[in-house]
């Protein structure tokens, strides 16, 4: 009995130490960005007071080198104040793909749109099936491989919960199949997906004409207080 005991409270104290361990949010940021890398040919990333400062010519994303696989994601975005198209997300789960150029990035993306039609805090599958939440009616193409979708409306909720030109905190949770996003507290997508179980997080900005044209910008997107918690 007493060696019963003693197993079971040594199992209990290690599966309180694993737990501990993989319950700790874990910084990203730090002044040399180590914990990332550029697999694109463009972008430009830097660490200025505790914050991830973005900027690109073209559609990009600044990723990790870890893949991630069950976690909670929370970081906060605040997007420019500008005219021309200005956009972003954080990919999820994300792989290179191969392309004439190089690699770019592909996975599930939480997206960032101060635009008139606020999609943010939705899930578009970056360089595969486009928009799977909310649906779009010509840039839509869920497989066999999407299971199931909770929040089938778009509210006026969900449209709201971003407010631009503000600091908006986003929270991504992965557990298996099962994928949500929060926006500021509010619920924007939970769906169960089998596409990708695993991959490395990607912080986005969808490029600057006036960057291209002129050589300078204020099109900057900027990241702080990013932390994962694994599962």
């Amino acid at each position: 009995m007493r060696k019963l005991i003693k197993a079971c409270l040594t199992a209990t104290l290690l599966f309180s130490g694993f737990v501990g361990a993989a319950s700790k949010p874990q910084n990203l940021l730090d002044e040399n960005l180590s914990q990332f890398k550029n697999i694109y040919t463009y972008g430009t990333a830097r660490y200025e007071n505790g914050e991830l400062v973005l900027q690109s010519t073209k559609n990009w994303f600044f990723t990790t080198k870890k893949k991630y696989k069950d976690f909670i994601l929370t970081a906060e975005i605040k997007m420019p104040d500008v005219k021309e198209y200005s956009n972003s997300g954080i990919m999820f789960r994300g792989k290179p793909k191969k392309n004439k150029h190089g690699f770019e990035a592909m996975g599930y993306q939480a997206e960032v749109d101060p635009s008139k039609r606020k999609w943010s805090g939705g899930l578009y599958d970056q360089g595969r099936r486009k928009w799977l939440h909310p649906l779009h009616e010509k840039r839509s193409f869920p497989d066999s491989d999407f299971k199931k979708n909770f929040l089938l409306e778009w509210t006026g909720g969900m449209a709201n919960s971003y407010k631009h030109l503000e600091w908006n905190q986003y929270r991504i949770e992965c557990r298996g199949s099962e994928l949500k996003i929060f926006v500021n507290g509010v619920l924007t997508t939970h769906v169960i997906d089998d596409k990708e179980s695993e991959g490395f997080f990607g912080f986005q900005h969808h490029g600057s004409k006036k960057l291209i044209k002129t050589g300078t910008s204020d099109n900057i997107v900027r990241f702080r207080n990013i932390y994962v918690t694994e599962l």
